[in-house]
């Protein structure tokens, strides 16, 4: 049992939280109700968490020094030794091609597919090279989250409007940013640079950056409750949703700048109870208003 837990904090299963954006594109178009639709969602979020997985132990086996610098990384598992890197290979290997036979036999979706493959590159060079330039580095990861909601759209068959793809970029921007702001701290505290692009930040440029993206995202949101095609569509009250928007993103500022706790966007998540009802209330509005239409 304790070498299953080593390889469950090795896949990371904690940050499938994330493969969640694969719903939205359904969700926000009405089709979740759909049994084929979800069938294919529940799939890809399956297959995606795979390649996610894959992904993660090929940056442990890749960082396994580096991360011997870093106060929270050196507790990973390919570091403490507590699963080798024979394991961590095989493991990823087993769920690249687990993963990618999901997309292509099951799914089957091409587009799907072509993503996925994408989504692979792309953070391959990501671990290799991209994360040790700075802006870049979070451009790369805010561009996973975008494959995500790609993928979501491909195997449902939806059509995504520009509000979305603009909204998770932004907002995967703004998470990105206040993560990088923790590993400034990091350096501040430790001197150590667990990562070479630390220098291509300050704590000035990573404050506003992050500001400004809070700012955008919530300017987007409400461009959006209030465009015509959303009212046209779903009525006058998508508005009031907006309200759970608001509250999450000054609770994350909360977090990130009062409480110096913005490391790992997905931990806080499940961590921290207020981030948590802030996001069901928002999941229980936007139901009720466009499912069950109040």
């Amino acid at each position: 049992m304790k070498k299953l837990a080593h390889y469950t904090r090795l896949l990371r299963v904690h940050q499938w939280v994330k493969n969640l954006f694969i719903f939205l594109p359904a969700f926000f178009a009405l089709k979740l109700r759909d049994g084929f639709v979800l069938e294919q969602d529940i799939l890809s979020f399956i297959a995606f968490s795979m390649l996610a997985s894959a992904v993660y132990v090929f940056n442990d086996v890749f960082d396994v020094e580096a991360d011997r610098l870093h106060p929270i990384k050196c507790k990973r598992p390919l570091v403490t030794k507590d699963v080798t890197i024979t394991e961590g290979v095989f493991l990823m290997t087993f769920l690249l091609i687990a993963g990618l036979g999901l997309f292509v036999f099951v799914i089957k979706s091409p587009v799907a597919t072509l993503i996925a493959g994408f989504y692979l590159v792309e953070n391959i060079l990501y671990t290799i090279k991209l994360k040790h330039i700075a802006i870049l580095d979070v451009v790369v990861i805010s561009l996973g989250f975008v494959f995500r909601i790609l993928i979501g759209g491909a195997v449902t068959h939806t059509v995504l409007s520009h509000w979305i793809i603009l909204m998770t970029f932004i907002f995967a921007l703004f998470l990105a940013l206040a993560k990088r702001r923790d590993d400034m701290f990091n350096f501040i505290e430790t001197g150590n640079k667990s990562r070479k692009n630390i220098q291509g930040y300050n704590l000035d440029f990573l404050n506003v950056s992050i500001t400004i993206m809070a700012t955008v995202v919530i300017v987007c949101y409400i461009m959006y409750c209030t465009s015509y095609e959303i009212v046209a569509r779903f009525g006058n009250n998508v508005y009031l949703t907006s309200f759970f928007v608001i509250l999450g993103i000054l609770r994350y500022l909360q977090l990130t700048f009062v409480n110096q706790v913005s490391g790992s966007p997905t931990i806080i998540l499940l961590k921290n109870r207020f981030l948590q009802l802030v996001i069901l209330g928002w999941i229980i509005s936007f139901i009720a208003i466009i499912y069950i239409k109040i």
